[in-house]
């Protein structure tokens, strides 16, 4: 199994407790709030090299 693939499975199973533990609009905002702020928290050089990385492979 990829590491990919394990980030995506922990991050359903997360989801997955966060739907069942908290009501779904909690679970909802901490499911969108917590990569939002993440991006957030970058700094511009390193936001522009994640924007460049993602665009390098859409165009793959």
């Amino acid at each position: 199994m990829s590491n990919r693939t394990k980030v995506v499975v922990g991050g359903a199973v997360a989801a997955g407790v966060l739907l069942w533990l908290l009501p779904f609009w909690a679970a909802v905002l901490v499911i969108v709030g917590v990569p939002v702020v993440g991006y957030l928290a970058l700094d511009r050089s390193q936001r522009g090299r994640l924007r460049r990385v993602g665009r390098k492979r859409l165009e793959r």
